[in-house]
């Protein structure tokens, strides 16, 4: 829990990093790929392919282009309407997502009623927060944010699942699930990118050099290997923690300003949809 808890941290900087420096200026397929290629020539290095067989390297590699590579286009492009704070009140359903996934997995069940509630608590306390400024760019950011959560919970749950051995031996085959991300993200900055909206000052590519070698690098490899050392519930739980940490270094640091009252409001209703949602996990653990 203690490395997932430092990671965190580390995580919780770099939604402010992109918000203040990257997303105004700087295409969001570009700094997406910049980011991956860099994460993956830290890693590559590592690289041992005698480590793991043909298929499940195949595996990793489709988890890296899910968890990371389509999720950060999805959040990239968010920061472009909604706030900083918005982003991160948002992935709020991020572990329902996680333990949804595991149990579908699993047990191959039909959704149950307490999610769709959830979903719909979810969108009333969104529009709390936006009440007097709801528009179509409002609601496809919001849309971006769930959908980087469900990638994010998908890679995450099949990582975990995935046996790849002990943490010496993750580490020298996971460029392969960087492989997968930098491969999406070059193909849609191929197809979509505006290349002159390139990262131009020494910020923006200091940003992405953080972003890549650290808190991708590093944070990945960290928070993979360690989410294989809990339990679903704990990995899960753990994925919230970002939302205030993220949310106090935005404050401290950027003086972000924010509607206090209108979020603290949307967030209860947020936070009564996740309890629900989270009643229908306690009745299958208990099952």
């Amino acid at each position: 829990m203690l490395t997932l808890s430092l990671v965190t941290l580390l995580w919780a900087f770099s939604f402010s990093l992109i918000g203040v420096y990257l997303s105004a200026d700087v295409d969001a397929y570009i700094a997406v790929f910049i980011r991956m290629l860099l994460a993956f020539l830290l890693l590559l290095p590592f690289l041992k392919t005698s480590y793991i067989t043909k298929r499940k390297a195949i595996s990793l590699t489709f988890l890296g282009a899910i968890q990371i590579g389509i999720m950060y286009i999805l959040l990239y492009h968010a920061f472009n309407y909604i706030s900083i704070a918005e982003v991160l009140l948002f992935t709020v359903f991020t572990p329902l997502y996680i333990t949804l996934t595991d149990e579908l997995l699993i047990n191959k069940k039909a959704l149950p009623w307490q999610w769709w509630g959830a979903a719909l608590l979810a969108v009333c306390g969104a529009a709390i927060i936006r009440y007097e400024n709801i528009s179509e760019g409002f609601i496809y950011g919001f849309l971006l944010i769930q959908g980087a959560n469900i990638c994010f919970a998908l890679g995450q749950v099949g990582y975990k699942r995935l046996p790849l051995g002990n943490p010496k031996e993750q580490r020298q085959v996971y460029a392969l699930f960087f492989l997968g991300a930098l491969l999406v993200s070059a193909i849609a900055a191929l197809l979509f990118a505006d290349w002159s909206r390139s990262p131009q000052t020494t910020m923006q590519w200091g940003v992405l050099l953080w972003l890549g070698l650290v808190a991708s690098g590093v944070g990945y490899l960290a928070w993979s290997i360690a989410s294989k050392q809990v339990n679903t519930g704990q990995l899960a739980t753990m994925n919230n923690v970002l939302i205030p940490a993220g949310l106090l270094i935005n404050f401290i640091f950027w003086g972000s300003d924010i509607n206090w009252i209108k979020l603290f409001l949307g967030g209860i209703i947020i936070g009564l949809g996740v309890l629900l949602a989270g009643s229908r996990v306690r009745l299958i653990s208990k099952a």
